[in-house]
């Protein structure tokens, strides 16, 4: 453990951020980096638990509880405490190929089972990761990896954490790895579905640049299924792994839906992060001086609110059709499962900051819009207050009130209602099996389609999950390759 007792004398102190008015003018990350000393203190509050829940990663109640890539957390957290950075960085990137990225935009299921979080407020996991990997890169600690190759090439199709994790680590095993990217850059989820603001993309390309240098291959604008067909990369592959993701937004197919000015939440941060990359803004879906309405309650709506006050927009509510979580854990949700509690997340804060009140409107949902008098272009958006019951199959479900329904004027409607799976042109044509939500079926642990050679793994295998799911899958379904590949030589 770190220090005895540290974590009855040192209270949690997580890191700073920017002052919200002053961060909004700009998408440079929010988060302030601590200092070592701070990070030192912090890290000492480690409390050696015996059964560390932290790096469990199981689902419990529904949701993730402890880490699923089983970071050693307890072990980093002693190194950095004797200022052993070099050990915690390779205790670190022992489970976890990409903790830059894990250390910015994962929630940290790993803190919400912390023991310490029993009575106390849990370890700062998240920054002491973060911290570990960026002293490592500024340190030089991370070094390029001398491979002895097998002679073996794999197509891994998609770059989003799952394809990354997955062409990294089939990469160390010797394997020449091939990524395919249908977007103009690669990154996939970690490039263009999370604003600069949590993820700048030099940090992503810092890491692609490395997998380059160690022999990964990357080939952009390639959408399998149009520009190259899967029939073509299992004939010339040994192996292929398909994740692709799960790429095809939720609608609301609601009357007005056909309006100008409404969009998928996906559609309008990629469009935001190109135009800052390509320095050339004619293609923004801009949401200045508009009033922006966002349907959804998730990360990906927080990204909207931010990203929609960064333009400019006049103002901007969120609408969740679930009830306002409580402000501590209700006795249905006792630890060590992920804290259903409620919090204000950078989005929320800087809208606070600007407009004085939460964009959040709670147990709501959208009935119809409706245009301006040109009858072409968005102008309101119809609401009505939900009640959950539960229908003739206990099934619980929102019912409209009547006599709440709501006219809210709207210039911009951004749709945000998560994924329903895996989009088809990449897997047509081979008769790949799908499960009844439409992933592609293949068992946690082989990660193997019914199509020999054919293998798939992160929110195209699982449904929409984390990015830290998405590592751990890549890197499960890089093991079950490896497996199959080296059967074959022997």
């Amino acid at each position: 453990m770190g220090k005895i007792g540290a974590f009855l004398e040192q209270k949690r102190i997580a890191p700073s951020e920017r002052d919200p008015l002053e961060r909004i003018k700009d998408f440079n990350e929010f988060r302030i980096p601590m200092s070592e000393e701070e990070v030192i203190i912090q890290a000492s509050r480690c409390m050696d638990c015996g059964i560390p829940f932290c790096h469990s990663g199981v689902l419990l109640g529904g949701m993730t509880a402890g880490c699923p890539l089983h970071n050693l957390i307890p072990e980093f957290n002693d190194l950095i405490y004797k200022k052993a950075w070099e050990e915690a960085y390779k205790r670190l990137i022992f489970t976890n190929n990409f903790p830059e990225f894990t250390g910015r935009v994962c929630p940290a299921p790993c803190e919400g089972s912390c023991t310490e979080g029993l009575n106390w407020e849990s370890v700062t996991i998240k920054n002491n990761e973060l911290s570990i990997i960026e002293r490592a890169f500024s340190a030089g600690f991370v070094k390029k990896k001398v491979i002895k190759r097998t002679g073996k090439r794999v197509a891994v199709v998609g770059s989003g954490p799952s394809g990354l994790a997955c062409a990294d680590t089939l990469n160390s095993y010797g394997h020449e790895v091939s990524v395919f990217e249908r977007a103009d850059r690669v990154g996939g989820l970690l490039m263009y579905g999370i604003p600069n603001m949590k993820l700048d993309k030099k940090i992503v390309m810092r890491r692609i640049s490395l997998m380059q240098e160690e022999g990964v291959k990357f080939f952009t604008n390639e959408e399998i299924g149009i520009d190259i067909h899967l029939k073509d990369l299992v004939e010339e592959f040994d192996a292929v792994v398909l994740c692709c993701g799960a790429t095809k937004p939720r609608d609301l197919r609601v009357p007005g839906r056909e309006l100008n000015g409404i969009y998928f939440a996906v559609d309008f941060l990629r469009s935001n992060t190109k135009c800052l990359l390509d320095n050339d803004y004619s293609t923004l879906i801009s949401a200045k001086n508009k009033n922006v309405i966002i349907i959804g309650g998730g990360d990906t709506g927080t990204d909207c609110v931010a990203t929609a006050i960064r333009h400019g927009c006049k103002d901007v509510i969120q609408i969740e059709i679930l009830p306002e979580p409580p402000k501590i854990r209700s006795q249905n949700n006792p630890w060590p499962e992920w804290p259903k509690v409620l919090k204000v997340d950078y989005g929320q804060e800087e809208r606070i900051a600007l407009f004085g009140k939460d964009p959040r409107i709670y147990l709501t949902t959208v009935t119809s819009f409706e245009p301006k008098e040109d009858g072409i272009n968005l102008g309101w958006v119809n609401t009505v207050k939900v009640k959950w019951e539960r229908d003739n199959k206990g099934n619980f479900i929102p019912k409209h009130i009547d006599g709440s329904e709501e006219k809210l004027k709207a210039d911009m409607v951004l749709i945000a209602m998560g994924f329903l799976g895996p989009e088809d042109k990449a897997i047509k044509g081979l008769s790949i099996e799908q499960d009844h939500r439409s992933n592609v079926k293949a068992q946690f642990g082989d990660f193997k389609t019914n199509v020999k050679k054919v293998f798939a793994a992160g929110d195209m295998r699982r449904g929409q999950s984390l990015v830290v799911w998405a590592i751990a899958e890549g890197r499960g379904a890089a093991r079950s390759v490896n497996e199959f590949l080296m059967r074959e030589i022997k």
